[in-house]
């Protein structure tokens, strides 16, 4: 019976960890080609430039901002 119980959660961890991953996108300019673009990792610096300061819940979020900033147009 607890091993049921165990092997059930188990299961149930597994297949929702997915769902609690966060998803976040930043706005970036590249380093080489100058244009900007929305990664879903945060910039490191060198390559890819974080051009946002701040990253957006939604990639919806994100192109707003894209299209906001200065810097990228």
């Amino acid at each position: 019976m607890l091993r049921r119980v165990v092997l059930a959660t188990a299961a149930v961890a597994v297949f929702s960890m997915p769902a609690f991953a966060a998803t976040e996108f930043w706005v970036a300019k590249s380093a080489a080609t100058k244009k900007c673009e929305i990664v879903d990792k945060k910039p490191d610096g060198t390559k890819m430039m974080d051009m946002g300061k701040k990253s957006y819940a939604t990639k919806g979020n994100a192109e707003k901002a894209l299209k906001e900033l200065k810097d990228c147009k």
